[in-house]
């Protein structure tokens, strides 16, 4: 949304100029402010970024195909059916009022606009009985020995 030429340019034509600032920066408050809460302009914004990000991981992929295993990052995985091109599926989870208080601390957004944008993804209950791994961020567990686990486990997927 930021880098890629073509989806700057429909962006811009489907939702206006204020969707990037004078510096070409992606105007995300606006956006979000456009999209969410209106599910068939949500739905126009997903059909052109997700095809997009498609795109590009499929070029990064092979740019770095000489690496035992490569790892993709997406809020919407399952929901753009991108999951399906994956071996495993890692859903990284926390409670929602955690995760709901990360953003406060992140973004410049109200508590009510996390919890609209939350209510337009799949449950966090939904994700986890998807996944092929969970790694649990909640504050009590240590992440990183649950990243170690799950590296050992591909590289032995790969060895």
């Amino acid at each position: 949304m930021t880098t890629d030429g073509i989806l700057i340019q429909q962006i811009k034509k489907e939702f206006g100029d204020l969707s990037y600032d004078g510096q070409g920066n992606l105007n995300r408050k606006y956006l979000s402010e456009v999209v969410f809460g209106n599910q068939q302009k949500l739905n126009v914004l997903n059909s052109l970024v997700h095809p997009r990000v498609g795109v590009d991981y499929t070029q990064w992929v092979d740019a770095n195909k000489a690496l035992p295993y490569v790892l993709k990052e997406a809020a919407l995985l399952f929901e753009s059916g991108s999951y399906q091109q994956l071996d495993c599926v890692v859903v990284v989870s926390a409670p929602e009022d955690l995760r709901v208080q990360r953003v406060l601390k992140r973004d410049n957004r109200t508590e009510q606009q996390i919890r609209d944008i939350i209510k337009t993804q799949l449950s966090e209950e939904d994700k986890k009985s998807r996944a092929n791994a969970i790694i649990t961020n909640d504050e009590q567990q240590l992440v990183i020995p649950q990243v170690l686990a799950l590296h050992h486990r591909f590289r032995s997927m790969v060895d």
